[in-house]
């Protein structure tokens, strides 16, 4: 069968791929073509679009850049047309999949989304669309699972990929000192920093983050650097640092971190599974106004990072906006580093959250159901 498939982020990349290897097992006769990312080049197929040409978030990057995106759109359609796959297969993306989604019901192309974007947090509006152009929603989380049922979508839920992910992640069994001597560093403990792959969040966020290095000496800070950027990028906000630069190892990173400070988004729910205390850090433009505006008239639920979305309570501390500011992120990571008590709280709430997301084998339910539904 013929597949067309849209990922638009890295963490969409990631787990694309590992759905397409499972696709390959179920049906030997595949054919990929796609909008994502090199690990979705790697597993095989035609990449039309890669998503660092694609990736834009926020009211100023989309209105800026929304010559490019018209232009997307418009070879997207076309493309999907001349291909003429069996099902189109969106991941995530809501912004740009669900436009697709609508052109693809209205040519009569099947439509499965995997993956569901977050409008049970933004916009749950949206959900008409889904139950108008989505022929079956695979979800990944339980609490979502249960809001597309109210609506009556025809759902499946299927796991968590990150499990996936982490389940057969590189180097599972390094110890600190092969960690250490692989990359370069020294002896002392590792503090992780996971500023986002977006541009606009290493403009607002790291920044923020950098300025804990000097507090603490004892400690080294490595960010894990986004397959999206080089080191050229993140220059500008480190130059005069004692920080590393790491690429393509945030779950080593992250194995071996004593603690790390993570933008909201995937990596929150990522470095919880690793078992790694971290603080969640979000800051974008607008100021403590913008900020009082979402959370009352624009954010439906109460947490920005999903492993308090799943335990629904605050198992890890959440900065936002004004919250990440120097004197607190300060206080908060002191405690992160050296507090046992806090540390122990976490690592409780994470054991949570085990229970809760279950066992590896997502992407292959997931395969499995999809490669049934097209054959029926």
């Amino acid at each position: 069968m013929k597949y067309y498939i849209i990922a638009g982020e890295p963490s969409g990349d990631l787990h694309a791929s590992n759905l397409m290897k499972s696709l390959k097992v179920e049906d030997p006769k595949f054919e990929f073509r796609f909008w994502g990312g090199d690990l979705m080049k790697e597993v095989g197929g035609d990449l039309v679009r890669h998503y660092s040409q694609t990736a834009y978030m926020g009211i100023k990057e989309v209105v800026s850049n929304l010559g490019k995106i018209k232009a997307n759109f418009k070879l997207c359609k076309s493309d999907l047309l001349n291909y003429n796959p069996d099902v189109l297969i969106l991941v995530d993306y809501p912004g740009f999949n669900l436009r697709m989604a609508e052109f693809a019901k209205k040519k009569s192309i099947k439509v499965f989304y995997y993956i569901s974007p977050k409008i049970w947090a933004w916009n749950t509006g949206r959900v008409k669309k889904i139950k108008a152009y989505v022929d079956k929603m695979f979800t990944i989380l339980p609490f979502e699972t249960q809001f597309y049922q109210q609506y009556g979508v025809p759902i499946d839920y299927v796991g968590n990929p990150v499990l996936d992910a982490i389940d057969n992640r590189n180097n599972k069994g390094e110890d600190f000192n092969a960690f250490k001597e692989r990359n370069g560093l020294d002896k002392r403990p590792v503090v992780g920093l996971l500023a986002g792959s977006r541009v606009q969040e290493i403009k607002y966020v790291l920044p923020e983050m950098v300025r804990m290095i000097d507090q603490f000496p004892d400690y080294q800070f490595v960010i894990a650097g986004a397959p999206s950027f080089t080191k050229a990028d993140y220059q500008p906000f480190v130059a005069g640092k004692d920080v590393k630069i790491i690429f393509k190892q945030t779950y080593e990173l992250l194995q071996q971190a004593q603690g790390a400070l993570v933008t909201s988004g995937t990596a929150t729910l990522e470095t919880a599974l690793l078992d790694c205390p971290q603080i969640v850090c979000y800051k974008m433009w607008g100021g403590k106004n913008f900020h009082r505006f979402i959370k009352r008239f624009v954010l439906k639920v109460e947490h920005i990072s999903l492993v308090n979305l799943i335990l629904n309570k605050e198992g890890v501390r959440e900065m936002v906006q004004e919250e990440l500011n120097f004197r607190d992120l300060k206080s908060e990571l002191t405690k992160l580093l050296t507090d046992q008590d806090y540390r122990i709280r976490m690592f409780n709430n994470y054991n949570e959250l085990h229970k809760i997301m279950g066992e590896p084998g997502t992407s292959s339910r997931a395969a499995k159901l999809m490669v049934q539904a097209l054959n029926n």
